[in-house]
Order: structure tokens, then C-alpha cells, then sequence
């Protein structure tokens, strides 16, 4: 039905209104059809006889509850997105689905992992999913979401939940929470290493060491852990010396055990998760500055932190990131004195080294409201300012007044108001988005069975992979993602989506 209704409502909708009307997370929801049909009394069904009915007796599979930190109603989606689907396979989808270089596709994955939704039926599809979401959340480095996703699911309800609840709290900082926990239910790990650590933390440095000479008379941990865990338990012992080696790939724990020890590790390295720890008050500015900025690139972090640090002091040296501190600060006072010139002067300078680290989507986000309120007089810099508005929540209205009549110009506004078709491809890769929003467009057979068959997270999922095949240069399956995710309501995902991959890699 949702499906249905979306497609209903998309046939419905003229030209004209997809110019001139905002969109919504989902235009349709907010304009329901006008040919309903009359009231619809909701009474139970009257009996032709006095006889007693016969009543059929069929066992119903107990649904899972509902989970996710975003109400559907916000998000749009049904809570049975994920039905009918086979969870190994949303599994699989969740964990590889690329959305590395496109925002749009970034925020709708996001979606996708928060929104309160139902498990599909089936032995272990609840915790499968489950998972999978927290898993993809760590991998691009959410850490908050998945802790808060997986204590709303109940963090102590398997050791594999816990173990993903205990790795987030060790990278925001919150550990203390999930200490507690283990330690009243030491049978949620098996580890030494976390026993220890948390028993230290807790404060019982006596059980703490005891466990820890049980573990060097039994020999159960590599050298290197014991190596670190007497030095975490007795650094009084070690003061003079040598660093201990550097893992190549430690885990969350080991991570916060080097930091205990006075020997903490860089994140650059390390998976995108591991920034989190650098936004604690124990990590420098600049290191604060990098971890933000590798979080935000992919969703993971709002641009309003990002701003946060940029903006928090003076640069303190120059060359990398406090050039980039500097061009940001310098275009904000630009743009607080209100002179055109100015802000023409900063703009070009501060848009470069947003583009040098991939953050010109959340750079748009922070200023496209203060940017849309002023008109360059240099040429150059209104076509960039225009742009800039084009990546942000305001595309529609920038559409309304294109700087000049270019065709690459022209074909972006038209594709801003949803109809790129009117105007002229200044590429093979414009007129392959062109093709994907002409009504025409047909959606791939096997998306369309999904969708059939109700599979709509799915559909989404696949979607995405299409999409991401398309940007890499197979023309007909970006065509063909823009045409599906128009089909099941995504308008706005569609044309954001296309204008990120058009402005940012290239019309």
C-alpha cells in the first residue's frame, strides 16, 4: 500500500507544483489524493442469521516491537520497511551499500538505520538486524547513535549486543556505564582484558590485580596484553620505561588502555569510529578539528560541531588544518560585516579548502541561509554562491534564479525543480540523471519484484548499490536508481542525490 500510494500520488502531482512547492522527507505524505471515497463507517460486519458463526483459529508469529531512535513518522517510512526480507540479506546490503562520496545517499542510509522499525519475521531476525545496523553505525563512525541504539534495545540481553554497547562507550567516553553493567553481570564477557579494565574503573583495584595474576599464571593472554595491563594496573612500575610497541589494529579497549598508560595512539589510522575519542577534552584541538572533520564528511558528525571548533580559537600556526580554520574564520566575519565584497574575497578561498577534505555539502548546510540573503557582484563568486545553495535545503529556491543562461547552469536549476528534462544535457552523465526523471524511466525488474512483494528496505538497499554503480560510470543504472527511488516517494533523496554527484564530481 505504501508503495501504491506513492506512486498514486507522484502521477497525480503536475510539473508545475514540483517547481514552485517544498518538498517534505516524502512529498507525498504531506498531499494526500483528493478522490477518496466517503465516509467509512469502521463497524464490524453484520451477521444475515442468528446462528453462530464458525470461528477459524490460526496461530499468529508474535511481531518484534519497533526499534529505532528516529520516529517513522519523522522519517516517513512504514515500521514494516524490513518485511519479507531475508535478514541475512539486509545484513549483507547494510554492511556494504556504499554511500562514501554522496551526502544525499549518506542521509538516506542513516534514515534507513534509525528509523523505528519492525524486525522481519523469522528465528534470529531480530537480532540480525539488530547487528547489522549497529555494526554499519560504528563503521562510519556514529558511535553515539549505535550506543543509544543498542541500550533502547537492551544492551545486556547477549554478549554480542554488549560487546557492541561496551566498544561504543569506550569511544565516547561513557564506559563507566557499561562497567557497571559488567560488573554485575560478569558473564556478559569473557574477556580478562574488560574484566580488569572495569573493575579498575569501578574502583576495586584489588579484584582487579587478582584477576590480572590469575591471567599471568594461566597464560591465557599474549605477552603484549599483559605487557600493558601491568602498566595500566602499576604505572608506578614503569616510569622509565621504553614505549610499548604500537598495535596495528587495536580494538576499542586497547585503545583506551594506551591512552591510561600516558601512551595514547593516534586515530588518523584507525577505523573511522576511533574519532570519537579524539572529541574528548584529553585530545588536542587540532586532533579535536581532524576527528570532527573525518566525521562529518560522512554524516556521522552535524556541521554545527564542525563549525564549534573551527570557531573556537585563534589558528594556531598555519599550513594544513589551520588554513582551513583560518579561511573559515575570515568568511564568517565576512559575512557578519555584510559587505559584498568581502564575502566575494573569502568565499572562493574558503570553498577550496572545504573541497580539499570533502566538506562542501556540510560547509553549505552551515552558511546557505546567511549566504542566500546577499548577491555578488562579482560574477564568478555569485555562480559559486549559487552552487553552494544548490547543495544545501535551499536547492529549490536557488533553482528560481540561475546566474546566468549556461547550459550547465540551466540544466542544474531545471533539475533542482525535478524536471531536468526541459533543458539541454551539457553531458553524457547529465542526460543519463535526465533519463532517470523522465516519467518513462523504467525501474529494474528485480527492484520492481521487491517492491511487489512488499520489500521496500530492501528495494531501497538495492537502490543505492544501483545508484553508486551509476556514479562510477554504468550510465544506465544511475538512470535507472533516479527513476526507482522517485517511484517509492524519494524525491527529494533523487534530485539531492544528483546534484551532489553533478556539482561535486563533474556535469
Amino acid at each position: 500500500m505504501w508503495i501504491k500510494a506513492a506512486a498514486a500520488a507522484m502521477l497525480l502531482a503536475s510539473a508545475a507544483q514540483a517547481q514552485q512547492e517544498p518538498l517534505s522527507v516524502i512529498d507525498w505524505l504531506s498531499q494526500p489524493p483528493d478522490n477518496l471515497p466517503g465516509t467509512v463507517l469502521l463497524e464490524p460486519p453484520v451477521s444475515d442469521s442468528g446462528l453462530q458463526p464458525g470461528v477459524e483459529v490460526t496461530p499468529l508469529e508474535a511481531l518484534s516491537q519497533p526499534l529505532g531512535l528516529v520516529s517513522s513518522s519523522v522519517t516517513g517510512l512504514p515500521v514494516d520497511v524490513w518485511q519479507n526480507s531475508d535478514p541475512a540479506r539486509l545484513a549483507e546490503l547494510i554492511g556494504h551499500v556504499p554511500v562514501k562520496y554522496n551526502p544525499a545517499m549518506q542521509r538516506l542510509l542513516f534514515t534507513l538505520l534509525l528509523t523505528e522499525a519492525r524486525a522481519p519475521s523469522g528465528p534470529d531476525a531480530e537480532e540480525t538486524l539488530l547487528l547489522a545496523r549497529l555494526d554499519r553505525l560504528m563503521q562510519l563512525g556514529a558511535a553515539d547513535p549505535a550506543q543509544s541504539l543498542v541500550q533502547l534495545a537492551g544492551p545486556t540481553d547477549s554478549r554480542d549486543r554488549f560487546q557492541r554497547w561496551f566498544d561504543a562507550t569506550l569511544l565516547t567516553g561513557d564506559e563507566d556505564r557499561s562497567c557497571t553493567a559488567l560488573i554485575a553481570q560478569p558473564h556478559l564477557s569473557q574477556e580478562y582484558e574488560a574484566q580488569i579494565f572495569c573493575k579498575a574503573r569501578r574502583g576495586d583495584w584489588t579484584s582487579a590485580a587478582l584477576t590480572l595474576e590469575a591471567a599471568h599464571a594461566l597464560q591465557i593472554l599474549p605477552e603484549m596484553d599483559l605487557a600493558l595491563l601491568d602498566r595500566f594496573l602499576s604505572p608506578e612500575l614503569f616510569e622509565d620505561a621504553e614505549y610499548l610497541p604500537q598495535p596495528e589494529r587495536p580494538d576499542p579497549l586497547t585503545f583506551r588502555l594506551y591512552e591510561a598508560i600516558g601512551e595514547r595512539l593516534p586515530s588518523t589510522s584507525l577505523p573511522r569510529a576511533f574519532a570519537n575519542a579524539d572529541l574528548r577534552d584529553v585530545a588536542g584541538w587540532k586532533a579535536q578539528i581532524e576527528a570532527a572533520e573525518r566525521l562529518t564528511r560522512v554524516g556521522a558528525l552535524t556541521p554545527n560541531q564542525l563549525l564549534g571548533l573551527y570557531t573556537e580559537r585563534s589558528p594556531a600556526a598555519s599550513g594544513a588544518v589551520w588554513d582551513r580554520v583560518a579561511a573559515v574564520q575570515r568568511f564568517e566575519s565576512a559575512l557578519d560585516s555584510g559587505k559584498t565584497g568581502a564575502i566575494a574575497q573569502s568565499l572562493p578561498t574558503v570553498w577550496a579548502q572545504m573541497r580539499s577534505v570533502g566538506l562542501e555539502v556540510p560547509f553549505a548546510e552551515l552558511f546557505a541561509n546567511r549566504l542566500s540573503k546577499v548577491t555578488l557582484t562579482d560574477p564568478a563568486a555569485e555562480e559559486l554562491r549559487w552552487r553552494i545553495l544548490l547543495l544545501s535545503d535551499l536547492y529549490e529556491t536557488a533553482a528560481l534564479t540561475v546566474p546566468d543562461q549556461g547550459e550547465e547552469n540551466q540544466f542544474l536549476a531545471a533539475l533542482a525543480q525535478g524536471d531536468p528534462g526541459r533543458a539541454r544535457s551539457p553531458s553524457p552523465l547529465a542526460d543519463a540523471v535526465a533519463q532517470g526523471f523522465a516519467w518513462v524511466a523504467p525501474v529494474p525488474a528485480d527492484i520492481d519484484r521487491l517492491l511487489s512483494d512488499g520489500q521496500l528496505g530492501e528495494a531501497v538497499l538495492e537502490t543505492m548499490e544501483l545508484f553508486a554503480h551509476g556514479s562510477r560510470g554504468n550510465l544506465v543504472d544511475l538512470s535507472a536508481a533516479i527513476a526507482t527511488l522517485r517511484r517509492v516517494g524519494l524525491e527529494d533523496t533523487a534530485r539531492r542525490a544528483a546534484l551532489n554527484l553533478l556539482i561535486l564530481e563533474g556535469t
